[in-house]
């Protein structure tokens, strides 16, 4: 099987680009933030905060999480309930960096991620992927992109799906973000040694993803 891996921070476009790319060459496109931001809103509805002063390892045991595909696009669930929207709020945001610096739910995670991967050609996407979840991939990224890029997309993203929110907000959360997934003790996010570096800022869309499939298919045809 192949798998691509896609590492960077918050906003850089990896999502949007590995669909794209995914679904370009027919892979199977897994984003594992999603799944980290699944967690971190069972934490959120249980009340608390990014702190997680709690009994992480308690709360895990309620939690099933669960990923589908549905009309090619990936769908996660909790506890049955499709929260694919509900994920990508700021808070929501927030909370999936602070689940993902505990060992506890990262062990939680990584066997479903690396059996993905084991059993598909898979295209992905997080911060760890290329360094911690898939150190053996076939192709690694590492995509980035300025802040002021990064929050502008995002605030359009929000926008349009309704959401009540602030640039300057959503600013400052990415700026936490960056420092809280590249601080961490655990799976700090970094380029892997092996990574090829991609700067999407100042792209469309369309023009990074046909970059990144043009790097792709450059290396593995």
């Amino acid at each position: 099987m192949i798998s691509i891996a896609l590492d960077g921070p918050a906003g850089a476009g990896k999502s949007t680009v590995a669909k794209g790319v995914a679904k370009e060459l027919g892979f199977i496109y897994v984003d594992t933030g999603a799944l980290y931001r699944t967690v971190g809103l069972k934490f959120l509805r249980e009340g608390y905060d990014t702190t997680l002063d709690c009994d992480i390892e308690a709360v895990l045991k309620t939690i099933e999480v669960d990923i589908k595909f549905i009309d090619g696009a990936q769908h996660v669930f909790l506890n049955g309930e499709d929260v694919s929207d509900e994920i990508r709020t700021p808070d929501a945001s927030m909370m999936a960096s602070a689940v993902s610096a505990k060992p506890p739910v990262r062990a939680f995670l990584l066997e479903m991620q690396r059996k993905l991967a084991r059993e598909n050609n898979v295209l992905m996407d997080g911060r760890d992927i290329g360094t911690v979840v898939l150190p053996n991939a076939t192709l690694k990224f590492f995509v980035t992109a300025t802040v002021e890029e990064r929050a502008t997309r995002r605030y359009k993203e929000l926008c349009e799906k309704g959401m009540d929110v602030k640039y300057d907000d959503i600013y400052k959360d990415i700026e936490t973000r960056d420092y809280n997934d590249s601080h961490r003790e655990i799976a700090p996010l970094k380029p892997a040694e092996d990574s090829i570096m991609f700067d999407t800022t100042g792209n469309t869309l369309q023009e990074s993803i046909d970059i990144l499939l043009k790097m792709i298919k450059d290396r593995i045809n």
